[in-house]
Parts: C-alpha cells; sequence; structure tokens
C-alpha cells in the first residue's frame, strides 16, 4: 500500500536524470554537427523534427488538439521566439567557445528565473537564495577570468560566445515565465508542439538545405540524436514535473553541466580527434563548481519554501 508513492516520486526523478544526460551530451553533439552543418540549419532541423513527431502523434490520437495551430495565444507565439532564440544563442555559444564553457555560463538561466520570479511572480527572495547567487556570480565571474586568459588568441571569439549564451539564458527566462503561465491552461505537449512549430517556421529563410546533401552517415546520426534529444528532454521534463517535486526536478536537471565537464575531460585525457580539446584550468573548474552549487542553492531554498 505504501509502495505506490516511492514507485511514483522514483519516476519522477528518472525522468530528471533523463532530461540532465540528454543536456549534458548535447553541446558535444552540437559541438561535433558543426563540423558539416551550419548553425542555424542545425536549429531549424532540430525544431522540424520534433513538432514533425508531435504534430503526427496528435493527428493520430487527438485531431481536435490541432486547432491551436490556426490561433496561438499571443503568449505562447512569443514563448515560441524566446525558444528559438535561446537554441540559436546556446548553439553560437557552442560554435565560438567550447561545449563546458557554454554549459556553465547558460547556468545563469535558473539564477534569472529566479530573479524574475521575485520581480514579476511576487514571489519571495530568502537568505539562502541570495547567498546562492552570490556564490553563483563569484563562480561566473571567476570562471570567466579564467577561461578568457585560456582564449588569450582569441579574445573576441570567446566573448562573442559569451554574449551568445547570454542572449541564450536571457530567452530562456523568457520562454520559462511565460511557460508557467500557459502550462495552467494547456497540456505540455500541446504546448510544445506550437513551440517548436514556429521556430521551426522562422528558420527555414535562414537553412542552408543543401548541408544535407553531402551529410554523411555519421552527420545524419547526429542530427537525429539531436531532433530526438528535443523531443525526449523536454518530454521527460514535463513527466518529472508531474510525477515528483518541482525542486528535486530543478535540482537534478541544474547538474547536467557536470555531465558535460566530465565527458569533456575524458575526450580531453583520451585526446579524439573529432572534437577539440577543453582547456579548463584549476580555477575554471573552481568557478564552474561555485556556478553549478550556487544555481542549485538558489534552486534549492526557492522550490523548498514553495513546497512547503
Amino acid at each position: 500500500m505504501n509502495s505506490a508513492p516511492i514507485n511514483t516520486n522514483t519516476k519522477g526523478v528518472l525522468y530528471a536524470m533523463l532530461t540532465a544526460l540528454l543536456w549534458g551530451f548535447l553541446p558535444i553533439f552540437l559541438k561535433i554537427s558543426l563540423e558539416e552543418i551550419p548553425p542555424m540549419t542545425i536549429v531549424w532541423f532540430r525544431f522540424t523534427f520534433a513538432f514533425l513527431v508531435l504534430f503526427i502523434y496528435y493527428l493520430i490520437t487527438d485531431k481536435s488538439q490541432l486547432k491551436i495551430i490556426k490561433r496561438p495565444p499571443m503568449l505562447l507565439v512569443l514563448a515560441a521566439i524566446a525558444l528559438g532564440v535561446n537554441y540559436l544563442g546556446f548553439l553560437q555559444g557552442v560554435n565560438y567557445t567550447s561545449p563546458s564553457n557554454a554549459q556553465i555560463i547558460i547556468q545563469t538561466g535558473p539564477i534569472l528565473l529566479a530573479l524574475v520570479g521575485f520581480i514579476v511572480f511576487k514571489e519571495r527572495i530568502n537568505f539562502k537564495q541570495t547567498i546562492g547567487f552570490g556564490i553563483a556570480g563569484l563562480g561566473l565571474f571567476l570562471f570567466y577570468h579564467n577561461q578568457l586568459q585560456t582564449f588569450i588568441q582569441d579574445t573576441n571569439a570567446f566573448n562573442t560566445g559569451f554574449l551568445w549564451v547570454e542572449l541564450g539564458a536571457v530567452t530562456w527566462v523568457i520562454y520559462a515565465a511565460l511557460q508557467k503561465t500557459l502550462v495552467q491552461h494547456h497540456p505540455a505537449q500541446l504546448l510544445n508542439m506550437v513551440l517548436y512549430g514556429i521556430p521551426a517556421l522562422l528558420y527555414i529563410p535562414f537553412a542552408d538545405f543543401s548541408a544535407f546533401a553531402n551529410l554523411s552517415l555519421s552527420g545524419w546520426l547526429i542530427v537525429i540524436f539531436l531532433g530526438v534529444n528535443t523531443l525526449v528532454a523536454y518530454g521527460s521534463i514535463a513527466l518529472a514535473f508531474k510525477y515528483t517535486e518541482a525542486y528535486k526536478v530543478s535540482i537534478i536537471v541544474t547538474m547536467n553541466p557536470i555531465i558535460t565537464l566530465i565527458t569533456m575531460a575524458v575526450l580531453t585525457i583520451l585526446e579524439v580527434n573529432w572534437i577539440k580539446a577543453d582547456n579548463l584550468s584549476l580555477y575554471s573548474f573552481l568557478g564552474a563548481a561555485l556556478v553549478i552549487g550556487g544555481a542549485i542553492t538558489a534552486v534549492y531554498f526557492s522550490k523548498r519554501k514553495q513546497k512547503a
């Protein structure tokens, strides 16, 4: 009799772990895909793949739900545009810097979202959350300063990548804040279908379809993985929130950069030739740890307070 809540909670944690795993490997596969496909084309393919799968799903299971495509709520349109910019911003950050750099810098997103919650949704920020913000801010400064020294021969590229990722973080906050309102009135997966469909349309003029003509088998496998990653990661996090507490999901997902850092460290040690090695100093790792730790602290005490 008492096993059901435990099983449900475990299910939610597993879905959150799947999302963290997919997002942890995502920037590495994005970096590899950039060898054969332009950034705009990658973003277009990811959105188009995910949209088509959900569209076909609703076409078969509940065609009446597709009416949202004809007249989507304005907030949903804005959220979709924000998500479209988020995808491009993060990818360009990976393009100009590295997977590890992009993953650490994008962690300013959860911090900014908490601040939006305080300003827009009138959520309270407690002292422990403030400490988390401070730790993350210190870590970001330390990480940025040390990585700038690593990219000393091309600081413009690093700064450009940094700004792209920050743009991605800001637009993700806009998307998440709007999604928080929209999900109260519409099913999460239905929203996701529109969220993928609008950017897919917007990026068509900028996509280079000729890139697919000479794409290698490994290239096709990677872009298909990127499409599946988009679909499964966002679907899994929606189910995670359904089965377990929001603060647990947020903490698990926020730890996804650890997967990226460990994987890139292993690849650097193995000296593989299909992805550029990461050059993270001890201080950069310390800065990364502070950013992740600060973000987790802020998220944990925010969600715990709401749960209470």
